[in-house]
């Protein structure tokens, strides 16, 4: 008896990380039919500039040309969620902007007032985001993340050979 593991036919990473995705969008999805945030809820959501189906300024391009970090917090507007994407405006530097971003793009989602954390695998086929500023649309600043592990989910599939 061998003890490595068989490679599966079945694409179980790939599901996981499309199931936790759909987390992302029934959360916006509450937030759009309830018209906005619920008590001290608010979401950082970072994701790949570049990934097919992302919609975004092209200065925002230019500044955030791999990954970029969104606020959804005090000021924005229309949001609208679809099955795999979302579309919101944001003020970045006073100037009013539309992003769309599909679920696929998301690589974070984080809820600071619960300490709740989503982390997604980027696409292996995909080079590793550079470094980036944290994004600068026009809401107050929040305390970190406390990094304690508590009611956060962080998803790292690896298979052995």
């Amino acid at each position: 008896m061998s003890d490595e593991t068989p490679e599966s036919l079945i694409p179980y990473d790939e599901i996981v990380q499309e199931a936790l995705r759909d987390v992302v969008g029934r959360v916006l999805g509450e937030v759009e039919r309830s018209g906005g945030l619920a008590g001290p809820h608010h979401f950082y959501i970072t994701f790949q500039t570049r990934m097919p189906g992302v919609l975004i300024p092209k200065h925002l391009t230019e500044q955030f040309p791999e990954e970029m970090t969104i606020i959804i917090q005090h000021r924005f507007w229309d949001l609208k969620v679809e099955q795999d994407a979302f579309s919101v405006g944001l003020s970045f530097g006073g100037v009013p902007s539309t992003l769309h971003v599909p679920f696929a793009a998301v690589t974070e989602f984080v809820d600071p007032a619960v300490d709740f954390s989503l982390k997604f695998q980027a696409n292996a086929a995909e080079p590793a985001p550079e470094e980036h500023e944290q994004a600068q649309n026009d809401s107050p600043s929040v305390g970190a993340v406390a990094d304690d592990g508590s009611n956060v989910v962080s998803v790292d599939f690896t298979r052995k050979k």
